[in-house]
C-alpha cells in the first residue's frame, strides 16, 4: 500500500516529498496518500532542468524525491485504495502542497497551500459548474499546478463523478479521448481552446459527450460562440489562481461574454469570498488564500496585506451587477508617449486581422524613454505584410498602442500550462520597424 510504502522510506506528517510529477495513476495516488498522511507534496515540472530541480530541492529539503522509477515501486496496484488506516488526522490549515509558480535556477516562488484550499475548492467545483455523479471529468493539465488536482480531482471526488487524467495535451486526439472516454466535462487555460480551433474542421467534431468546458481568460464574444457551435458544449469562464482557488467565477445562468465573472462561493458555507479593486487591482480575501511563499516573508508582505487580503497583479474593472473584466496584469502594463496600456488590447485587434494566427505584444527598450511596443506575429497562412498590419492596427488603436516593432513567429512560445510565455520573446527590434519601413 502506498502510504506504507512512503512510510517505509521514513516519511512522516509534515515532511516534503518533492516528485517529478507526470499526469499518470501513480502520480496521482501518490499525491492522495501524501494528503491522507499529512505530509506535503511538492509537485514540479518533469521537464525542469537539472539546474532547475537543484534549486527547488535546496529550497524544500524533500525527506524523498521521487521520479518515475520510483513513482511506479511506491504506487504498485494503483487500482486499490489508498490505506486509510495509515492515514493521519490533518489539520485544515495544515500545509498540504507547496506550488511553483516559476521555474529559475535561483529561487522559485513556492506557494504554501492548505488542507482547506483543496477540500473548499473541491466542493466548490462541482456547484460552480452544475456537475453530478453522472459527469465524467477529463483533464489533461498538470497535477504540478493547482486547477487538476483542486477541481478536476477534489471536485470529481466532491460529487461522485468520473475522472479521466490524460498525461498531456494533444489536440488531434483531445476529442477521439473525450469519446473513448464518455468525458462530459474538461477544463481548458491558455490556448489550448485556440489550438483544438487551429485543428480541421470535420463534421463530428460536436459529436462527443462533451457538454461543459471551464476556462480562462475568456474568449471574444464571437470566438466563444464558434469554439461553442463547433464543438456542442457550453464554456464557463472562471477566473483563480495558485494563491487562491476561489476567485470568480460567470454566475449560473448568466452569459458575461468577455468577463470574468462575479464571486464565487461555496454551496453550503455561503459567503466566504470577497473581492475589492485599489488602484485597479483585483484583491481576494477568503479563507483559501494562500499563508504565504515558502521561506520568503519579504515577498509574502508584499501581496498579502496585514488585513488578509490577497493582490492578485491583476487589473480590472467593475460594473454595477459585480461582474469583473480583466485588464491586464499589473506587471504587464506598458508605458509608452505618457500613456499606460493593455498589451491584450492590442492582441485584440491584431489577432481580428485575417493574416494573423496568434500574436503576443510586450514592451522593448527605447531609445528615448518609456517603452515602444513590439508584436510578435504567427501569421495564418503565407508571408505577412507588415505594412498592412500597421495601417490596420493604426486604424483601430490609439497612435501611441500601435506597435513599432514587428516579428514572425512559427509559434509563440508557451508554459507547461499554455500560456504564453512572454519572458522567453526577444527584446531586439526584430523584422520590421514601423518608423523605418
Amino acid at each position: 500500500m502506498t502510504v506504507a510504502r512512503l512510510r517505509a522510506l521514513g516519511v512522516r506528517e509534515g515532511d516534503r516529498v518533492l516528485a517529478t510529477a507526470r499526469n499518470t495513476p501513480p502520480y496521482l495516488l501518490i499525491w492522495l496518500a501524501l494528503t491522507a498522511m499529512g505530509a506535503v507534496a511538492v509537485y514540479v515540472n518533469p521537464a525542469s532542468a537539472p539546474a532547475e530541480l537543484a534549486g527547488l530541492t535546496r529550497q524544500t529539503r524533500p525527506r524523498l524525491t521521487v521520479g518515475d522509477d520510483l513513482a511506479e515501486q511506491l504506487a504498485g496496484d494503483w487500482t486499490a485504495p489508498v490505506d486509510a488506516e495509515l492515514a493521519v488526522e490533518a489539520g485544515p490549515d495544515d500545509l498540504a502542497t507547496l506550488i511553483p509558480t516559476s521555474g529559475t535556477t535561483g529561487r522559485s516562488k513556492l506557494v504554501m497551500q492548505t488542507h482547506r484550499a483543496y477540500a473548499l475548492a473541491g466542493e466548490g467545483f462541482p456547484y460552480w459548474m452544475k456537475l453530478t455523479a453522472e459527469d465524467r471529468l477529463m483533464t489533461s493539465l498538470p497535477l504540478f499546478h493547482i486547477n487538476a488536482p483542486a477541481y478536476s480531482v477534489l471536485g470529481s471526488l466532491a460529487c461522485g463523478a468520473g475522472l479521466i487524467l490524460l498525461e498531456r495535451f494533444s489536440a488531434s486526439g483531445f476529442l477521439e479521448a473525450a469519446r473513448r472516454h464518455g468525458a462530459t466535462e474538461f477544463n481548458a487555460i491558455g490556448a489550448m481552446l485556440e489550438i483544438l480551433m487551429r485543428r480541421p474542421e470535420h463534421p463530428d467534431d460536436a459529436d462527443t459527450p462533451l457538454r461543459l468546458c471551464y476556462t480562462g481568460p475568456a474568449p471574444a464574444r464571437e470566438r466563444q460562440l464558434e469554439i461553442e457551435r463547433r464543438f456542442g458544449l457550453r464554456v464557463v469562464v472562471g477566473y483563480a489562481l495558485s494563491e487562491s482557488p476561489y476567485g470568480l467565477i460567470w454566475p449560473h445562468g448568466s452569459r458575461p461574454f468577455g468577463t470574468l465573472g462575479t464571486v464565487r462561493q461555496h454551496p453550503a458555507l455561503g459567503t466566504i469570498n470577497h473581492a475589492r479593486i485599489k488602484d485597479g487591482e483585483l484583491l481576494l480575501r477568503n479563507p483559501v488564500i494562500t499563508p504565504g511563499y515558502w521561506e520568503m516573508p519579504e515577498e509574502t508582505a508584499q501581496v498579502i496585506t496585514e488585513d488578509g487580503w490577497l493582490r492578485t497583479g491583476d487589473l480590472v474593472t467593475v460594473d454595477d451587477e459585480g461582474v469583473y473584466t480583466f485588464v491586464s496584469r499589473r506587471k504587464e502594463v506598458l508605458r509608452r508617449r505618457g500613456e499606460n496600456l493593455s498589451p491584450l488590447e492590442v492582441e485584440e485587434v491584431l489577432t481580428a486581422h485575417p493574416a494573423v494566427l496568434e500574436c503576443a505584444v510586450i514592451g522593448v527598450p527605447s531609445e528615448l524613454s518609456e517603452e515602444e511596443i513590439k508584436a510578435f506575429v504567427v501569421p495564418a497562412n503565407g508571408p505577412l505584410d507588415f505594412a498592412d498590419l500597421h495601417a490596420w492596427a493604426t486604424a483601430h488603436l490609439a497612435p501611441f498602442k500601435v506597435p513599432r516593432y514587428w516579428q514572425t513567429v512559427e509559434a509563440l512560445p508557451r508554459t507547461p500550462t499554455a500560456r504564453v510565455a512572454k519572458h522567453l520573446l526577444s527584446r531586439d527590434p526584430g523584422d520590421y520597424d514601423a518608423e523605418n519601413p
